[in-house]
């Protein structure tokens, strides 16, 4: 890990850059509160398909049941603070711990054995669990209120907040895929069986990044559970595992920076197509298409930007620069 913590400063002064231009736009008004749904729906959606990308990019997992881990989220928050009392920040970060917990159990209990699945086989197999969780949601309802979903639940998190996440779940994922066990998850991912005849644990690599999804998963639907104010089940359909798969493939799998690319135009696409009522859904699907055609490994392919290294490359350039004069 000892590669990704050389850059930390870098990395950590352009989190708060980012910080500080939104907060500024937010002040001034630029970011009025309809835009500022749109910006906290691109975040939280990173925070999805950089979780995703783990498995799917890294790990070369197929899951299509990351709307049920995004479920258990939003569920564990609306539930603690809603039937339990637990309102504010204490009662998001306790649902979200509780939601963290319920994930890292689901995760490991469907994860070992289904994970010696591969391709089609495992994206049925991860898409039956999502759809489990949500018949399970339906039907418990003197817990979960059943189809009404439950409303009322305390409005605490912001822009600032989800922000907050967005920068601590990306660099857990990060810190992850740079470290020697991302390094053996990535080489599982090129060639399994090379990667086994070298010694690496296969499954124990593969549950790891599927638990790591699960968890981003359930923080993102926390977060959003305590914006909106209302969780559904039809909220967690199968179309919500398929809309953070789009911006997955759309920004190129495996690139974590093609994933905040993709999420942050496509949410601005939705933004402007929102006049076109039901023909925003056909533009929006024409886009995706021709986006397709013409960059079928999705718009940055396997580029990763490396803002760390620049910065070290800039560094050493006047340095050297400064001991010739």
């Amino acid at each position: 890990m000892q590669r990704f913590h050389t850059r930390n400063y870098a990395w950590t002064a352009l989190i708060l850059l980012a910080f500080l231009a939104i907060y500024a736009m937010v002040e001034t008004g630029i970011i009025n509160p309809f835009y500022k749904i749109t910006l906290v729906t691109i975040m939280l959606n990173i925070i999805y398909a950089v979780g995703l990308n783990l498995i799917l990019g890294v790990a070369g997992q197929f899951s299509l049941g990351h709307a049920g881990f995004i479920a258990i989220g939003a569920y564990s928050a609306a539930i603690v603070t809603t039937r339990y009392g637990v309102a504010g920040l204490p009662g998001l970060l306790l649902g979200m711990l509780v939601g963290v917990i319920i994930s890292t159990i689901v995760a490991l209990l469907v994860g070992i054995p289904t994970l010696r699945l591969k391709g089609d086989y495992l994206a049925i197999a991860t898409l039956g669990v999502s759809e489990i969780i949500r018949v399970l949601i339906n039907n418990l309802r003197d817990l979960t209120n059943g189809p009404a979903g439950i409303s009322g639940i305390p409005i605490v998190t912001d822009w600032w907040l989800v922000f907050i996440f967005l920068a601590l779940t990306t660099i857990l994922v990060l810190n992850y895929v740079y470290s020697s066990q991302g390094r053996a998850t990535t080489a599982i991912n090129q060639n399994e069986i090379a990667a086994e005849a070298m010694g690496v644990n296969v499954t124990k690599y593969k549950v790891t990044a599927f638990v790591l999804g699960a968890i981003t998963a359930s923080i993102g639907g926390s977060l959003q559970a305590t914006y909106l104010g209302i969780v559904t089940p039809n909220d967690y359909t199968f179309n919500r595992s398929i809309d953070v798969l789009i911006i997955v493939v759309f920004g190129g799998i495996g690139s974590f920076t093609g994933t905040f690319v993709a999420a942050t135009i496509l949410g601005i696409l939705n933004l402007v197509l929102q006049d076109y009522g039901q023909l925003r859904m056909v533009l929006y699907a024409i886009a995706l298409i021709l986006i397709m055609i013409f960059r079928p490994g999705g718009l940055l392919g396997d580029y990763e930007f490396k803002f760390g290294s620049m910065v070290k490359q800039w560094f050493n350039k006047d340095k050297k620069e400064g001991a010739a004069s």
